[in-house]
């Protein structure tokens, strides 16, 4: 299984989908990341692109891929289609992750916009929250009971980030242990991760039940 996380910024993915990248990583799944800014406005590109990097590897994700732009000066949203196209016609991703679209930050409004349309022929994709996150409301839940201190761990790496929080004396690793004791009560178990998706197809086979995996027709085009 291919999956791809899109993050309007380092550390967005982490937050919002980290443990269930790292459960999937650990079955088998092929991860990579697309981080549409280098979150320059928040502390040194350098340093954040670095930090993704490291945080990364903690997922279990094999490549971090860039949209290249600076966070808060996202372009045209057709740019953002685009760019996010040629990174999934590269992939092929059977599950995408990305940005729930209510969201005090722009940037984050912004990707998920896109991405709307960029994934129109993907058969599963799913939003995830952050902290800025407004009226997220999950249908969809994963347990990462077992995840939960690596999670942590991956948002530790971003290292110039965990106390840029704007609540006082509240780290990010906080308020993601927060989230994920929260989303877990939801879910009846101790840590979860809530999504909400825009499209979530179910196969049922004879191994199970599993999520659908993206088809193709006889000329190879994507059904």
């Amino acid at each position: 299984m291919n999956i791809l996380a899109i993050g309007a910024h380092p550390d967005d993915v982490e937050f919002g989908c980290g443990g269930t990248l790292i459960k999937y990583a650990a079955k088998g799944a092929r991860i990579d990341l697309l981080v549409m800014t280098d979150g320059a406005r928040g502390g040194r590109a350098r340093t954040r692109r670095r930090e993704q990097i490291e945080a990364a590897r903690v997922l279990g994700a094999r490549r971090v891929h860039w949209g290249g732009y600076r966070d808060t000066l996202l372009p045209s949203v057709r740019r953002l289609i685009d760019r996010m196209e040629r990174v999934m016609h590269t992939l092929d991703p059977d599950f995408i992750f990305v940005n729930f679209p209510e969201d005090t930050h722009q940037d984050h409004r912004e990707v998920a916009r896109a991405a709307i349309s960029a994934t129109r022929y993907t058969r599963n994709v799913l939003f995830y929250e952050g902290p800025t996150t407004v009226n997220f409301t999950p249908t969809v839940f994963i347990d990462i009971g077992g995840e939960i201190e690596r999670k942590i761990e991956s948002l530790r790496r971003h290292r110039s980030q965990v106390s840029r929080t704007r609540i006082e004396s509240t780290p990010i690793c906080e308020i993601a242990q927060a989230s994920a004791h929260f989303r877990g009560v939801q879910g009846r178990v101790r840590w979860a991760e809530g999504f909400a998706p825009l499209r979530l197809f179910i196969n049922i086979t004879d191994g199970g039940i599993g999520p659908g995996r993206a088809g193709t027709t006889r000329k190879g085009e994507r059904r």
